[in-house]
């Protein structure tokens, strides 16, 4: 597989990168504005870029993502989006160049979150709206969006459990008044070197439920962005995530 990874000199990009090497996959060059010492070619944006590729890997950030769209676009390539944090118009324009090239979209690449996706879901349509929901998510100080993406599709999984849209708050303070049914919290936390924990609580009378995962490093997220580089090689033009990956593993 040959790979155009953009991000290339970011944390993930250089997870991704000894992943590579380590499975014999090739990075034909490197797309960042930040450039540093990586031992394939490394150009500072997409134009520059001449190398034939199978598929784009995409852990920059949301800023210059139509230039990647259009890059892709004009080359037939699939792409791979592992930022998150976007914004309306970026999710429109996802959608529209979804109907020329494959893309594949998650909020997180690990296979064990989207699993807890799963159960929240179930968990959700199991427990009902007698259990009140609280997301917690932890992060490392630099990471910019908040809450994250994770937690928001693990806040969408458990709306869809229930069978519809919630309020949902993020962070309390002052006089917020009883907790009203059917509204989910979310919570961001920012400190240290934590890679990611996601925490849902089902909050009922006399018993909690919580269901929780953690990445121990960042290396689960470049194992999962390669999982869906080989599986979106070859698909036709559409929006996928891993629900539609899972589909094609699960037994």
């Amino acid at each position: 597989m040959k790979v155009i990874l953009c991000g290339a000199c970011g944390r993930m990009g250089g997870e991704v990168a000894r992943l590579c090497a380590e499975r014999g996959e090739e990075i034909v060059c490197g797309v960042d504005i930040s450039p540093k010492t990586v031992p394939f070619p490394l150009y500072p944006s997409f134009r520059e870029v001449t190398e034939e590729a199978d598929v784009i890997v995409d852990f920059s950030s949301t800023a210059g993502l139509e230039e990647r769209l259009l890059f892709a676009g004009q080359h037939f390539l699939p792409i791979v989006l592992a930022a998150t944090g976007y914004a309306a118009e970026d999710e429109a324009l996802v959608r529209e160049f979804s109907a020329r090239i494959p893309i594949f979209k998650t909020g997180n690449l690990s296979l064990g979150v989207n699993l807890l996706q799963l159960l929240v879901k179930k968990a959700a349509a199991v427990l009902g709206a007698d259990f009140d929901i609280e997301i917690i998510e932890r992060h490392h100080n630099r990471k910019k969006d908040a809450p994250s993406g994770t937690a928001l599709m693990l806040a969408k999984a458990a709306e869809e459990g229930r069978g519809g849209a919630s309020l949902r708050v993020y962070g309390r303070h002052g006089m917020v008044g009883e907790r009203p049914k059917g509204e989910i919290g979310i919570h961001a936390v920012r400190g240290g070197t934590v890679v990611g924990e996601h925490e849902v609580g089902f909050y009922g009378e006399d018993e909690i439920i919580t269901l929780s995962h953690s990445a121990r490093s960042r290396r689960v997220f470049a194992v999962g962005a390669l999982r869906a580089a080989k599986w979106l090689i070859g698909r036709a033009p559409g929006l996928y995530d891993m629900d539609d990956l899972l589909k094609d593993i699960a037994p």
